[in-house]
């Protein structure tokens, strides 16, 4: 599991799936402190959250009711300026290499298959944490 760490980060977690949002929760719950989750339902609600919250790290799923993650990305490409854009990661059920592909080449650092593989996620947080 990651460390705590010094500086708190904050993730925001785009996910229209109700089940995948208390998992994403029971998980987060189970994390050391300085870790915090806040999850919005759909892509306009998180274009709001990015500039009002300022996330540390996105997870976005790639298929929203509103958008999907790609068009979702390049919103939040054009609102951010490429500096200030926190590492996004897709999330999707769609194992099709030129999905994971496509999301690799539209900007995401990573491409996590649902359901989550838990180990995997407590890993990645450690790895964006500040060192």
């Amino acid at each position: 599991m990651p460390l705590p760490t010094e500086t708190p980060r904050h993730v925001l977690y785009v996910e229209d799936d109700r089940l995948n949002i208390v998992l994403m929760e029971e998980v987060f719950r189970r994390l050391p402190p300085g870790w915090t989750l806040d999850c919005v339902e759909d892509g306009g609600q998180a274009l709001l959250a990015v500039a009002e919250r300022r996330p540390d790290l996105l997870l976005i799923d790639m298929n929203l009711p509103d958008m999907n993650g790609l068009e979702l990305l390049a919103r939040l490409a054009e609102q951010t300026s490429q500096d200030a854009l926190p590492p996004c990661v897709a999330l999707s059920a769609d194992a099709l290499p030129e999905q994971v592909q496509a999301a690799r080449a539209a900007g995401f650092c990573d491409y996590w298959l649902k359901p989550i593989d838990v180990l995997r996620l407590a890993q990645a947080l450690q790895d964006f944490a500040p060192r």
